[in-house]
């Protein structure tokens, strides 16, 4: 659980998490202005770890990577504590890894009707729809999205790549996913609800626009790296 400013939704989010078949709950509180870290620890979730200081949603995310593969996690879920996506989703998302029928798994919010019906503003809409249809040429993939925060991993994946390499804030997740698709792990794909309102988490439309250039960095960038047109840093090492 990637966690800024949570203490609201935490335990909402915490209660529908299915632990028949979770073993452990990481949380990384990113130096959070309310008492997220102390709600986690009344919940008790197994592992709080709090930054010293705020890193971005892509510092979080490697500090709760690294400390998933110290406890030795076969296969890791990225659960915002925000409730913007259900938990009860879980046993979907986990049970094609567990099979071998895939390496990753997202929770997709446009697969269905679910993005626009949970709230989703249609600027934001209509933005994922562009860059996910830039990024499937780019990357000759065949995604719904490129950019949901529900995402779960083998443990392989989380070991193979180079995350240290990527940026600490939100264009994180994708060159995350880029750098899965440059190492040639399936991905699959389930349909998501989500919910927007007050308390989740959601960056405004500056930010918005930062991460819609980001993509398209990462996107070109993926494809010039593999015409071996340039070397690119995050993708060094990794290809198929």
């Amino acid at each position: 659980m990637p966690a800024y400013n949570a203490a609201v939704t935490l335990e909402k989010t915490y209660n529908e998490i299915p632990f028949n078949i979770v073993d452990e709950v990481i949380l990384v509180d990113d130096h959070s202005k309310d008492h997220t870290s102390e709600v986690a620890k009344k919940l008790g979730i197994n592992k709080v770890i709090r930054h010293p200081q705020n890193r971005g949603y892509g510092g979080n995310q490697k500090t709760c990577y690294k400390a998933a593969l110290e406890s030795g996690g076969d296969i890791v879920v990225m659960l915002h504590p925000d409730y913007q996506y259900t938990p009860l989703l879980l046993e979907a998302m986990i049970y094609p890894i567990a099979h071998g029928l895939f390496e990753v798994m997202l929770g997709s919010r446009i697969l269905g009707k679910g993005a626009l019906k949970g709230g989703m503003p249609m600027y934001k809409f209509i933005a994922n729809r562009f860059l996910t249809l830039f990024q499937n040429i780019m990357m000759n993939q065949k995604l719904a999205e490129y950019h949901t925060g529900y995402r779960a991993f083998s443990k392989k994946v989380l070991e193979t790549l180079p995350l240290e390499r990527n940026d600490d804030d939100f264009v994180f997740d994708n060159e995350m996913l880029g750098q899965i698709t440059m190492a040639g792990f399936d991905i699959g794909e389930v349909t998501c609800p989500t919910k927007y309102f007050k308390e989740a988490s959601s960056i405004n439309f500056k930010r918005s626009s930062k991460y819609g250039l980001g993509v398209l960095r990462v996107s070109v960038t993926y494809r010039l790296h593999k015409w071996g047109l340039i070397n690119s840093k995050i993708f060094q090492g990794i290809n198929k």
